[in-house]
């Protein structure tokens, strides 16, 4: 009896860890998959960054640009 519950054990045992080992890998490949996506998005992001720091940059300068122009007019 002893010998044919060792059987039994290993033979379910085998599908188990098939069962196991296959969702570790889905798992870890999910992973991967959402940091690459969070990687993407954060680069997404601090190229928003720029770019809003470049168009405010530009508003300033006009901003400036039309100060010294209502400023020159009102002096004449």
């Amino acid at each position: 009896m002893g010998t044919g519950l060792v059987a039994v054990v290993l033979i379910f045992s085998i599908p188990i860890i098939a069962i196991i080992s296959d969702h570790l890998i889905k798992s870890a490949k999910l992973k991967n998959s959402m940091i690459k996506d969070q990687l993407e998005l954060e680069k997404l992001k601090q190229e928003n960054f720029v770019l809003e720091t470049e168009k405010m940059k530009l508003e300033l300068e006009q901003m400036k640009l039309d100060f010294t122009k209502d400023d020159s007019k009102i002096s004449l």
